[in-house]
């Protein structure tokens, strides 16, 4: 990065100004000597013409010749663990366990999320869904790392070398709390009670901290709707982050790419939110690596037809995501002709994907070619001909975003593959506080996509894998469920013990 001098301040107002942006440095004069070093950072980072780039292709987005064709994907880009013979799946299961034994795979957790719409401040990760245990989103997901290099290493020629590097993308306001709270230091954002809870346990959960890696996504500047850059204040840009999509960018700017380049042949991306995400599921990357393609993603099957979710399907003759709201009746209700009682389209995108590490490696520039996508909203700025700060009440501006799938469209058929998966064993997000509760404690409606579903959905899970061995639960959980921990079981094995047992503790 260039150094703070007159000279470089120079250079990078004569490249805002060059994109129409000059306005940003109206009062650069007037600040401090650290609040000008500050700005220059931040400006530094920010490439004025490629954002106006992005903004251009955002407002007028090339048009598509002809009526879109969708189909579902090919039966060749396609398998599902609820229909795949047993063979396959133990044969996936065996080589992906055989790549994390050889240290070939690596995690990427999409992190940037705050708790807001829970009612807390902190990282949505840091969140605690209240399980008897009291675990953490961010435990939940590193245990299930431990215990998947477990079960690597007692196979792997070498278990010196089944370790998963996990890298987590956090976004500008979760950075630092995330940082803190995986060393066990206080969130101010967090209650004395959780921070307490938090103190109970391990540094980085008991992970070795060389293995995990915390990066940042990068940020946009917000836009006025006749495209100048907003300031925040005098020496500050107003910005958002970039969309799950400034994934690829920052694999790059962050350095992961590098780190990963090594050793690293598969890469598996999933949410913070999702409390069933089989994090490093072996039988995902086993399949994908058979198949050998550059980007696999898992879906699970529409509710029914006015389920709002994206859908994975091709799109004249790509693989490619269309959102609910651009399909018309007739086509969200099509049935499958093959298998009638199921719909036609129903493959729903919960953004867990794998990538070949040469594909992630290979993109280049191409990080910026990311169609963006506009959101129209109330952006609080400094009016630099004013001279004073606005709070508006209704939209001023646009924040620009990218979608970690549009690049799926990039690749052939050939290049990409769908797994199916059971929504009840692997897809639970927690998007929602919980709604409010009547005098007798009940809800005033029914919770979804909440701290209380996700809790449920764990606990649930937990008590079909032990009635699955043979044992019986009688424990008096308020859910009727069983915590099992991922120290216990990744998913659903190592169980036989339990068999004939009465199980009465909350979790095992």
């Amino acid at each position: 990065m260039p150094e703070f001098t007159p000279a470089e301040v120079q250079n990078l107002k004569a490249q805002y100004e060059k994109a129409g942006q000059g306005h940003v440095f109206t009062y650069f004069d007037s600040l401090s000597e650290p609040e000008q070093k500050a700005f220059f950072e931040q400006l530094q980072k920010i490439d004025p013409a490629r954002v106006q780039k992005l903004r251009d292709l955002a407002l007028n987005p090339p048009k598509e010749e002809g009526q879109a064709v969708v189909e579902p994907l090919p039966d060749s880009a396609n398998a599902s663990i609820i229909d795949s013979k047993p063979e396959d799946i133990q044969r996936w299961y065996d080589l992906g366990l055989e790549l994390i034994g050889k240290g070939e795979v690596a995690v990427v957790l999409l992190a940037g999320g705050q708790g807001t719409r829970l009612g807390s401040k902190a990282p949505k990760g840091c969140f605690d869904i209240k399980l008897p245990s009291h675990k953490s989103l961010f435990q939940i997901q590193a245990e299930r790392i431990l215990k998947i290099q477990k079960l690597a290493a007692e196979r792997a020629a070498d278990p010196s070398k089944a370790v998963i590097p996990w890298f987590i993308m956090t976004s500008g306001p979760t950075r630092g709390p995330t940082e803190k709270f995986f060393k066990k230091e206080k969130l101010d954002e967090l209650s004395d009670e959780e921070n307490a809870q938090r103190a109970k346990g391990q540094p980085y959960f008991g992970m070795d901290p060389k293995n995990v890696t915390i990066f940042e996504q990068g940020v946009l500047p917000c836009i006025t709707n006749d495209g100048k850059f907003m300031l925040a204040s005098k020496g500050k840009l107003a910005v958002a982050p970039d969309g799950n999509g400034g994934l690829y960018k920052a694999l790059q700017d962050e350095g992961v790419l590098d780190k990963m380049r090594p050793n690293i042949r598969h890469v598996h991306t999933y949410c913070v939110d999702n409390c069933l995400a089989k994090v490093a599921d072996p039988v995902f990357i086993g399949f994908a690596a058979e198949k050998k393609v550059k980007i696999a993603t898992k879906v699970v099957r529409k509710r029914d037809a006015k389920e709002s979710v994206g859908l994975i399907l091709q799109k004249n003759g790509k693989p490619d995501v269309v959102e609910y709201s651009e399909i018309d009746d007739a086509t969200r209700q099509a049935t499958d002709p093959k298998q009638p009682g199921l719909l036609k389209f129903r493959a729903a995108n919960i953004v867990n994907h794998y990538y070949s590490f040469e594909y992630l490696d290979s993109m280049g520039d191409a990080v910026n070619n990311l169609p963006p996508h506009v959101a129209r909203k109330k952006i609080p700025f400094f009016d630099t001909e004013k001279g004073e700060a606005v709070d508006p009440k209704t939209p001023n501006g646009i924040k620009l975003e990218q979608f970690v799938f549009d690049n799926f469209k990039w690749l052939n058929l050939d290049e990409f593959a769908c797994f199916e998966v059971k929504r009840e064993e692997e897809f639970s997000p927690l998007k929602n506080a919980d709604p409010a509760q009547k005098a007798d404690g009940t809800f005033e409606k029914q919770p979804e996509d909440s701290p209380t579903t996700s809790r449920r959905h764990i606990k649930e899970q937990g008590r079909r894998w032990v009635e699955a061995v043979g044992a019986t639960v009688k424990n008096g959980d308020v859910d009727g469920g069983l915590e099992v921990s991922p120290l216990t079981s990744y998913g659903g094995e190592g169980l036989e013990g339990f068999k004939g047992q009465t199980i009465d503790k909350l979790t095992v």
